[in-house]
């Protein structure tokens, strides 16, 4: 099982600030459409083919893997992504919350298998290493963020 977690601020020094409904928009379009917040080429595809007051479901093609993602969302608060198929088993949350200074903080955490993989095996250490390292979903945490401000700047958002 792999589990892994980081947490940045959404409004560091030198940063635009980001309002909570601000980054949380950004993260419902990141839900919506990861063309438009992953690496040119990573993501190729991303369709929504359900979608409800509460949660859609996504068909997407990402570093050319084809996976359907249940998305729920709790308004302004959290974003969990259950991979139901793919090479991942498992969920992926993205959650908004205050520090106990009242800072806005961006928090993932995921719990996840990979399927038709030994459970601690090589292929999970190696996935576990790369979510914890440098390029895994802190930096991912940090380009949303980034991603948000670009398109809020050019009035997309």
């Amino acid at each position: 099982m792999i589990y892994s977690t980081a947490t940045v601020p959404v409004n560091p020094d030198g940063e635009s600030p980001l309002t909570r409904a601000q980054a949380w928009a950004g993260l419902v379009l990141k839900a919506r459409d990861a063309r438009l917040f992953l690496p040119p080429g990573l993501c190729t595809r991303c369709d929504v083919v359900e979608e409800s007051a509460t949660h859609i479901v996504r068909e997407a093609t990402i570093g050319g893997n084809d996976l359907r993602e249940i998305i729920s969302f709790e308004q302004e608060k959290k974003v969990t992504f259950f991979q139901s198929t793919g090479p991942r088993e498992g969920a992926i949350i993205n959650e908004l919350f205050e520090d106990e200074d009242g800072a806005l903080k961006l928090r993932f955490y995921c719990y996840l298998g990979l399927r038709d993989k030994q459970p601690g095996g090589p292929e999970e250490m190696a996935e576990q290493a790369w979510m914890d390292g440098d390029q895994g979903y802190r930096s991912a945490l940090l380009s949303t963020l980034k991603r948000t401000r670009e398109l809020l700047a050019e009035g997309k958002l």
